[in-house]
């Protein structure tokens, strides 16, 4: 069987060590669209995401890629009892939670363990989380927790767990932002310098083996897009105010499309959906079961 949960579950993927800079953050901001509309080269709002200075922030998300930030191949699928092809693999899930707000340049380590797979019958879902420390020994103090799940097609049905998830309703009244990015179509290839050189984002022979029409924008960069859109619209363009981040890929994007952002307060917390904006998509999900908790 490709996928063996017996080894697969609660397997130690290990620890690596990782540094980054503020060159490193500046790239991510600009690659999930920060300072790319007309007048953020003149804001000081805008500019603490693209201006190397004290004023420098760094997004919560930042964290889910900067352990392999500096990464020139494909991403690996070497996880302990799982025999999987990439162009099989879609990112179904990722959550981040910061224990405060992210230096903006410095050394880390993560360990990382699978901890659940799920059986969905025609699919598989595997789920890993990660724990990023400070110091190049681990030993310092927590900086953030990453939790992610892969959808593995056509590795399912060997009767195993099917999982549950709990869906997050959008409250039934306007939201309290509404805002669109214009994808560019130079966007995943932009973002593929952070650190992910999946060739599902970049090139067309495999994009179309998989399935897709062209290469598709990269998951994670939706996901910065969103919480970078609901951080600037609900909290002043703060990203310090962000405690964690959630949310379910529930679609793809083509480069060139809108992604619709709307934002509700509800709370200590923030309700968020994203869907394309325009075109014959319009409407079509993009990150569904969004959360963003309030630090």
């Amino acid at each position: 069987m490709p996928i063996d949960p017996s080894i697969a579950i609660g397997a130690d993927l290990g620890s690596r060590t990782f540094s980054w800079t503020e060159s490193d953050v500046l790239l991510y901001h600009l690659a999930v669209g920060a300072g790319s509309r007309p007048g953020d080269n003149l804001s000081p709002t805008a500019l603490r995401y693209t201006l190397d200075d004290a004023a420098l922030q760094v997004l919560p998300s930042f964290g889910v890629v900067a352990p392999t930030f500096h990464e020139t191949d494909p991403p690996p699928l070497d996880l302990p009892g799982c025999d999987i092809d990439l162009a099989q693999v879609v990112h179904g899930s990722q959550s981040i939670s910061v224990s405060g707000p992210l230096p903006t340049s410095g050394t880390a380590s993560v360990r990382t363990t699978l901890t659940d797979v799920w059986d969905k019958g025609k699919a598989a879902v595997i789920w890993q989380e990660g724990v990023a420390t400070a110091g190049p020994d681990g030993a310092g103090e927590e900086l953030w927790r990453v939790r992610s799940s892969i959808f593995v097609k056509g590795e399912g049905g060997w009767g195993g767990e099917r999982g549950s998830a709990t869906p997050v309703l959008t409250p039934e009244r306007e939201p309290d932002h509404l805002s669109s990015y214009a994808v560019t179509p130079h966007q995943a290839l932009l973002y593929r310098l952070c650190g992910d050189r999946n060739p599902l984002h970049a090139d067309p022979a495999f994009a179309a083996a998989a399935g897709f029409p062209a290469p598709i924008l990269h998951g994670l960069c939706s996901y910065g897009i969103v919480l970078r859109e609901l951080t600037d619209g609900l909290l002043g363009g703060d990203a310090s105010r962000v405690g964690g981040f959630t949310g379910r890929f529930a679609g793809v994007v083509l480069p060139g499309e809108t992604i619709r952002v709307a934002g509700w307060r509800d709370g200590g917390q923030v309700i968020g959906s994203a869907t394309i904006a325009g075109g014959e998509r319009d409407g079509s999900p993009v990150l569904a079961d969004c959360v963003l908790s309030l630090a």
